[in-house]
């Protein structure tokens, strides 16, 4: 398999603080990699390193191929585009006005393709308006348009839906499918909102406290992901003990929800409730969530 990033032992230290330990991982072409953590666990770090706006304290990676403390490794930056942290656009400036900035920082000779670039990213109407006018949604994507500006095969993107309305998310999830499908862009993306995500993702790196906890493909996760029973009742407490009796694995979710995981006999199980004076409401069976898993991988905490 060819990959875009590769990173083997990377370290980076602040101080006494290291935000990241050891990382390894490995992003492949053509992927929708999806990078999961808490916040403080070196996500931005890596992206940040990658993107040479710092360097590691230890370990390598590569781009392309290339280590990055190779001579021609701007080579391989080139093939990247960034948005990182937050949008970075001029908002006294318009949509067009600031891909022309862009294109000018690349020194690139033309600039007939701004049309075509902001039609791509859903601003085809926009490209007159000043960025300060613009929704967070649309800025976000005016970012990603400034990121494209060099026609990158490889798109990292830092919290890209974090703090967009529900219209907003839609619209940065299509665009994020139509660029990897339609434009065969691998796409690096460092997110919190795992269900989100997991509309998107191709393959996952989980990392805690700075190291790589698992690698997944999306179909490895949902062959890995368990069954889960939702019950709805009348007393958590009392399902707690009668599930403690027959030694199943649960979770307590609110006072009167919980969740389930193993083979339930529903027959045998709502009549012990029922003599313990604990009514069923409802009952669902799903697969176990996306940040169910991570809780599992990491030991308890969730996703910030």
């Amino acid at each position: 398999m060819d990959y875009c990033l590769t990173t083997n032992g990377l370290k980076k230290s602040y101080g006494n603080f290291t935000a990241l330990n050891g990382l390894t991982m490995k992003v492949p072409k053509g992927s929708i990699y999806g990078f999961v953590g808490r916040n403080g666990t070196g996500k931005t770090t890596l992206i940040r390193l990658i993107c040479g706006l710092q360097q590691p304290t230890a370990g390598e990676y590569t781009l392309y191929g290339r280590k990055y403390t190779a001579k021609d490794i701007v080579k391989s930056r080139r093939r990247m585009g960034a948005v990182v942290e937050t949008p970075s656009i001029y908002l006294d400036l318009t949509a067009e006005e600031n891909l022309r900035d862009q294109y000018r920082v690349l020194g690139l000779p033309s600039f007939q393709n701004i049309p075509e670039l902001l039609q791509l990213v859903g601003l085809g109407d926009a490209g007159k308006k000043k960025a300060k006018n613009f929704s967070l949604g649309m800025r976000q994507r005016l970012a990603i348009a400034v990121a494209l500006a060099g026609d990158p095969d490889f798109l990292v993107l830092d919290e890209p839906i974090n703090g967009l309305d529900p219209q907003g998310i839609i619209e940065m999830r299509e665009l994020l499918l139509k660029l990897n499908k339609e434009r065969q862009i691998t796409i690096l993306i460092s997110s919190h909102i795992l269900d989100e995500l997991s509309r998107l993702a191709t393959h996952y790196g989980f990392v805690d406290h700075g190291q790589m906890v698992k690698e997944i493909s999306a179909a490895e996760l949902q062959a890995a992901c368990r069954k889960c029973t939702q019950l709805k009742v009348s007393d958590t407490g009392v399902l707690a003990r009668v599930l403690d009796q027959r030694g199943m694995e649960y979770s307590i979710r609110t006072q009167n929800e919980a969740e389930m995981y193993g083979i339930l006999n529903v027959t045998d199980l709502v009549m012990e409730l029922a003599k313990n004076n604990c009514e069923v409401f409802s009952m669902s069976e799903r697969d176990e969530s996306l940040e169910s898993y991570f809780i599992g991988l990491t030991g308890g905490g969730e996703v910030e």
